[in-house]
């Protein structure tokens, strides 16, 4: 039996988000925990699943309070390398009046980026049922080549492979090199989430349903594609379709759709297969991920803003669905 439900490899960093002005009008930021993988076992953890982090943080202030906040939301840590030599990255988050986000990276030559092929914790790799990852760690070496490493060790044990490319721009010399980067990492996927801007870059196509197509034939087996308030829609060998996102106020859209892949795969770990997941169990599943994605938009930063089972049921109970 695997000791781990989903290990995740790739950046914690610390996310600064706006949090009001000082008496001189000057932009106050609150330090919250961020990074995408960290993101997802959060809300994997909080749906009852064991997870486990690999990484690298400073050890430093941000980095202890990193480590901190994983373990307190239920992530095992001991594939977390803290480092005396380079510091925690930092990312300054800036949110229009939709609450929708831009970012400022501060990760020169800081550690997240410096985790090293021979740092991996192969106890947890070998003793996964899912590994996570995404396209941050891929940006540069020789975190890239770490990630790399740990995806297909992890699927040469077993495991399912989980990918969200997160395009930021900023954090990549060139588009071109994005992409090729990104798109060199889709084989080795079986659940694949993406964004509408992601979709195009990756397929060259803006209609989810055929760049989803499109992508499970590089052999992924679930396809999710984001569309903010219009929901997502999903593919999979026996079913495909459209969810809504829930009417709720947002105030900040931080970790909502590491929150929506959060709840799938806990929901997916739930089945006997994913290949024998009914197409009305599917359609479930995703409303369930939707209601999570929705409502961690109410309250600002990621793991702080992510519900629990019991109120995300609710919200499928109570709220209506957004129709855009």
């Amino acid at each position: 039996m695997k000791k781990y439900d989903v290990a995740a490899v790739g950046e914690s960093l610390i996310d600064f988000t706006p949090s009001g002005t000082n008496e001189h009008g000057s932009e106050l930021f609150a330090k919250n925990p961020g990074g995408a993988p960290a993101n997802v076992l959060a809300m994997c953890a909080k749906l009852g699943l064991s997870t486990a982090f690999i990484g690298k943080v400073g050890n430093d202030s941000f980095g202890n309070f990193l480590r901190g906040t994983m373990e307190d939301a239920g992530i095992d840590c001991r594939g977390l390398v803290m480092s005396d030599e380079y510091p925690t990255t930092l990312a300054f988050v800036q949110l229009s009046s939709t609450g929708d986000r831009s970012f400022s990276f501060y990760r020169k030559n800081c550690a997240d980026v410096l985790l090293d092929p021979s740092e991996l914790d192969r106890g947890v790799i070998e003793s996964c049922r899912v590994m996570h990852f995404g396209g941050v760690s891929l940006t540069d070496e020789p975190a890239r080549s770490a990630t790399l490493e740990a995806v297909r060790a992890a699927k040469a044990a077993g495991a399912l492979v989980s990918y969200d490319p997160n395009y930021r721009p900023p954090l990549w010399k060139s588009e071109a090199e994005a992409t090729e980067v990104m798109r060199s990492a889709l084989p080795l996927a079986d659940i694949i989430k993406v964004s509408g801007d992601e979709l195009e870059l990756l397929c060259g196509q803006s209609d989810p349903a055929r760049g989803a197509e499109e992508l499970m034939k590089q052999g992924a087996r679930l396809v999710m594609v984001t569309l903010g308030a219009n929901g997502a829609y999903y593919l999979t060998a026996n079913s495909s379709g459209y969810s809504h996102a829930y009417d709720v106020p947002t105030v900040d859209t931080t970790g909502a759709g590491d929150t929506f892949m959060g709840s799938v795969l806990a929901m997916v770990l739930r089945e006997q297969s994913l290949d024998d997941i009914s197409p009305e169990r599917w359609s479930w599943i995703m409303s369930f991920a939707g209601a999570a994605g929705s409502l961690a938009t109410t309250r600002p930063g990621a793991i702080p803003a992510m519900p629990d089972e019991n109120g995300t049921l609710e919200c499928m109970r109570t709220v209506p669905e957004l129709i855009v």
